[in-house]
C-alpha cells in the first residue's frame, strides 16, 4: 500500500462541504465518478459501520475510525459486499484490509480546503489518480452551487 493525497479549495463553508460529502442526496452524484449508482449508508457516528455500495449491490464496508463532524472523518476498510452480504476481503483484495481513507476539511477565510488521504494498493494507483480529482471537482461544484 502507498499513500495517495488529493486536495481542492472550495468556495463554501466547511459544514456545507461536509453535507455534500455525506448527504444521501449528494453522495451519489460525486461518487458516481467511481461507480454509477454509488451509495453510502451509515449513521455517521465514530465506531459505526458504513457500507459503500454500487448499483449492482457490490461494494465494501468500513468502520468510522474517527469522526469530528464538519472537520474530519477516517474510514478503516474491513471487507467487501457481494450480493448484498458483508464478508472479509477476498484473496484478490486482501491488501485493502485495514486500509484507511481520511477526509479533512479546513476553513480558510470563506473557503474550505478539502483533503483526502488514503492507502492505495499499487494496482489501483493510476485509477484513483485519474478519478479522485474528478470526484473532488464534483464535490466543489455541488458545494459552490
Amino acid at each position: 500500500m502507498k499513500k495517495a493525497c488529493f486536495s481542492t479549495m472550495i468556495n463554501a463553508p466547511k459544514d456545507k462541504v461536509w453535507n455534500v460529502l455525506w448527504n444521501a442526496q449528494t453522495y451519489p452524484t460525486w461518487a458516481s465518478v467511481f461507480s454509477p449508482g454509488s451509495r453510502a449508508e451509515s449513521d455517521w457516528q465514530e465506531g459505526s459501520t458504513v457500507v459503500f455500495s454500487s448499483a449492482d449491490g457490490g461494494g465494501m464496508y468500513s468502520r468510522i475510525a474517527r469522526s469530528v463532524p464538519h472537520e474530519l472523518i477516517t474510514f478503516e476498510h474491513l471487507g467487501e459486499v457481494k450480493n448484498g452480504q458483508q464478508q472479509p476481503f477476498g484473496q484478490e483484495h486482501q491488501n485493502w484490509t485495514n486500509a484507511t481513507e481520511t477526509y479533512t476539511l479546513r476553513q480558510i477565510g470563506n473557503t474550505t480546503e478539502l483533503t483526502v488521504e488514503m492507502d492505495v494498493a499499487e494496482d489501483h494507483q493510476a485509477y484513483f489518480a485519474e478519478t479522485f480529482p474528478e470526484a473532488l471537482e464534483k464535490v466543489k461544484e455541488l458545494a459552490e452551487a
